[in-house]
């Protein structure tokens, strides 16, 4: 890959425009792109090594990759799009401003068509995990923190000791407990309360007060609200044309990728509807 000048500083778009990184890429590789072909591999990487805010406009990186005209440019761009690596986006600058800014978002992660989806609507974590190997089989299977519980009450008072066997059968009734928002110290505190002086019978004991004191069900949770508006809108990475994001798998509408030109009625009305609806709400929070 030939740079221009490897030794100036990338150019910067206008604040609040240019490249923005996804979420929960996964660490730079040597193979991060060797699916791609050379030259859309070589442009995604300088891309990739690029910062947030630089300019990844076609005319920026035709300037940027000698080795690349404007139009070589723009059908790797288009490539890179259909990969899952990068996607054209129209949001809200925000710091509580309505001005719209464009934005591509880059991923060294190819992410498939649902990803972008909920990455647009606001329902993709900042991080994910890395899947992890299972843990290995213990000897002894995990006590569950009912179980615990029922365990624990001989130890704050002898007269409550429990066999394994009791806080086994016990369990549903102790978990329903812990269900019901009940620490474990307080379920302690509560069983333990006035014991008389002697018990002979620790489990039928139990049994009784867990079913006798059982705490009322919290409250019920109100149902949530209406849901905000969408933060982001996508746009075509070929031409720019705004649409949803099932009108533009691999992020371009259906000229783009050489089908039959639809109606943009659709899509305009979408997307003025949109930015009506996030002035509406913020007149509302103003």
């Amino acid at each position: 890959m030939a740079v221009a000048n490897p030794t100036a500083a990338p150019p910067m778009a206008a604040p609040g425009y240019g490249k923005r990184s996804a979420p929960g890429e996964a660490p730079r590789r040597r193979d991060d792109f060797t699916h791609l072909p050379a030259r859309e591999a070589s442009i995604a990487t300088h891309i990739d090594r690029l910062p947030d805010g630089a300019a990844i406009d076609t005319k920026t990186l035709a300037k940027e990759l000698a080795a690349y005209g404007q139009q070589a440019i723009r059908t790797a761009l288009n490539a890179l799009s259909i990969a899952g690596h990068l996607r054209r986006v129209r949001e809200p600058v925000g710091d509580g401003r309505t001005q719209w800014v464009f934005r591509t978002y880059f991923s060294r992660t190819a992410r498939s068509d649902a990803w972008w989806s909920r990455f647009l609507a606001g329902d993709v974590p900042e991080t994910e995990v890395e899947p992890q190997a299972p843990a290995p089989q213990d000897r002894q299977p995990k006590r569950t923190d009912a179980y615990e519980a029922l365990a624990a009450l001989g130890r704050t008072d002898a007269r409550l000791t429990l066999s394994a066997a009791e806080c086994k059968a016990l369990e549903p009734l102790a978990a329903e407990w812990l269900a019901r928002g009940v620490r474990s110290a307080d379920f302690a505190t509560t069983l333990t309360a006035g014991l008389p002086d002697v018990i002979h019978s620790p489990g039928a004991f139990t049994r009784k007060r867990l079913v006798d004191k059982l705490p009322p069900e919290p409250p019920q949770t109100p149902p949530p609200g209406p849901q905000a508006p969408p933060r982001r809108i996508m746009e075509c990475t070929g031409c720019g044309k705004p649409g949803r994001p099932e009108a533009l798998p691999g992020g371009l509408c259906r000229p783009c990728r050489g089908e039959v030109p639809d109606d943009p009625a659709p899509a305009a009305d979408w997307i003025h509807s949109q930015v009506d609806r996030l002035r509406a709400a913020a007149r509302q929070a103003r």
